[in-house]
């Protein structure tokens, strides 16, 4: 029998497929379009790997069954050629990031994707540095801005002092940069962010819907997090200030024995008395120069002379900084109960602090104790299980106007403003005379209306003047480019390297920096 080649036997097919135009759907006139998207590869390496063999072949084989059945199959392919990825590349093989996009997208295509016998449809596919690409993802975010679902605001975030780039969670490993191994610090930046949160119920919910493995579901849950519990305000001695706290165990406030801020809390300086201004200062500095893993693991904390009061049990209780506690989760304070929270044990047992059983069941000498039980040192709710507990002391939260019933969300805002260089220039102008002046493009009434709108839709009935004033209030000075003025290209520069600080290279490009506002035409 002859042996298969399939140098020969696969060359042949392919050029056929090619000339025949074989996997080219035109599904705007198709009566039984289908259209079979997989995840375009980073153009970021010497080469594709098996594992995007592995993943476009099956996918690539559930288009051609739909083809067998009949469907006119759309299936395309390009290059998610923006962003860090590539960037990095092009610096380690010290080549301009357009230059070797070039080269690699070319590789990728002809020696790789097409020798597959996908069903890939190459007369429509698309590169994302293309600017006739990122033309629509800037129009994009204009109309999300213009919604009010894109933001401004200072944020803490991980970032690798060697890529000089701010990192997502999942490129921490271990308190260290995936790339390039750097320990990663944290810092407090201003950021570009969508309000994803917005629709954090409505995600949950739509769960239900699609057609998705109760594995992956799963996860999604997880990763949205809803948590019901309640807000509470602890008033601070001598003091101007309520501390606001977010917890789901309303249950055992009677057991809160101190209060634990962030380092990057709002508040914090009127928190820091005189007399521990220096060491605390300087603990906070240390504190926010750490990656989030290193701050969950390695508990350490500071007291800030300053008492709060537990609004139940009436007794003063220390405040404290402390690094476990982070600003991007609930409100950046949380009452501490060492009794029934395994973290603030540790914390509870390391700075010799107050441990209060309120909900019997363990041996708090040994560790916190999270099962369930009745309560105990708990005033009139004595005896009562958790779940009554819970329901009875937020009623009597709410009616003493001492905060409120909260339903909380893991989900936090996407952070989108990580580019250095390579990425689509986000297509904001900021004016520094409308920022003095109070006025910003969400001074208009059409704005205002917008975004009512959207807020009604996605988070029902709420003060939605409120937020109009807050939204307006941090996007001072800020305007979108005019749509007709898009796509801001991104000029090409030949000094492309990452520079110290985090400043991008476009800084430098005065022709692009600077421009007129669209509001007042003052130089912005």
């Amino acid at each position: 029998m002859e042996r298969y080649n399939p140098k020969q036997i696969q060359i042949k097919w392919q050029k056929r497929w090619s000339s025949d135009k074989t996997f080219v759907a035109d599904i705007t006139k198709s009566t039984k379009p289908f259209f079979n998207l997989m995840m375009f590869p980073y153009p970021s390496g010497e080469g594709l790997h098996v594992g995007h063999v592995y993943a476009f072949g099956g996918a690539d084989t559930f288009g051609h069954f739909k083809k067998m059945q009949g469907f006119d199959v759309f299936e395309p392919m390009g290059f998610d050629s923006f962003g860090i990825h590539s960037e990095n590349y092009a610096i380690k093989v010290k080549k301009h990031p357009q230059d070797l996009i070039n080269e690699t997208t070319k590789y990728f295509k002809e020696e790789q994707l097409q020798k597959l016998g996908a069903l890939f449809d190459w007369e429509h596919a698309m590169i994302t540095s293309d600017i006739h690409y990122y033309r629509w993802t800037q129009w994009l975010f204009v109309q999300l801005f213009k919604a009010g679902l894109a933001e401004r605001r200072k944020s803490p975030v991980d970032w690798c002092p060697s890529c000089q780039t701010v990192l997502a969670d999942e490129q921490v490993i271990a308190g260290k940069c995936e790339r390039c191994n750097s320990e990663v610090i944290q810092k407090e930046l201003e950021q570009w962010f969508f309000k994803i949160t917005s629709y954090a119920q409505k995600l949950l919910d739509n769960l239900e819907k699609i057609d998705w493995s109760e594995t992956t579901k799963t996860m999604q849950r997880n990763w949205i997090g809803r948590s019901e519990g309640a807000e509470i305000n602890f008033q601070v001695k001598d003091v101007d200030l309520k501390l606001k706290i977010y917890t789901t165990r309303p249950d055992t406030v009677f057991g809160a024995t101190f209060m634990v801020v962030a380092p990057e809390h709002p508040q914090i300086d009127q928190l820091i008395t005189k007399d521990n201004s220096a060491k605390v200062s300087d603990y906070i500095n240390k504190a926010k120069n750490k990656s989030e893993v290193e701050r969950s693991t390695e508990k350490t904390g500071m007291f800030t002379g300053s008492y709060a009061v537990n609004p139940f049990t009436k007794k003063e209780i220390p405040v404290w900084v402390a690094d476990y506690v982070l600003m991007g989760y609930g409100t950046g304070a949380i009452m501490a109960v060492p009794a029934h929270d395994q973290r603030d044990f540790e914390f509870a047992k390391k700075y010799d602090l107050p441990i209060i059983e309120v909900i019997n069941g363990g041996d708090i000498q040994k560790e916190a104790w999270v099962g369930e039980g009745s309560l105990v040192n708990s005033g009139d709710f004595d005896g009562k299980n958790l779940a009554d507990a819970k329901k009875s002391i937020i009623e009597l939260i709410e009616k003493e106007n001492l905060g409120q019933k909260k339903v909380n969300f893991h989900l936090r805002d996407w952070l989108i403003s990580r580019q250095r260089y390579w990425g689509p220039p986000i297509p904001m102008i900021f004016c520094q005379v409308c920022a003095s002046g109070g006025k910003s493009w969400f001074t208009t009434a059409e704005a205002k209306a917008r975004v009512s709108s959207i807020e009604h839709q996605v988070s029902g009935e709420e003060n939605l003047n409120t937020k109009y004033e807050i939204l307006n209030t941090q996007m001072k000075g800020w305007y979108p480019v005019p749509e007709e003025e898009l796509p801001v290209e991104l000029p090409e520069v030949e000094d492309y390297q990452p520079k110290g600080s985090g400043v991008s290279p476009l800084a430098s490009q005065e022709d692009f920096v600077n421009v007129k506002c669209p509001g007042c035409g003052s130089d912005a």
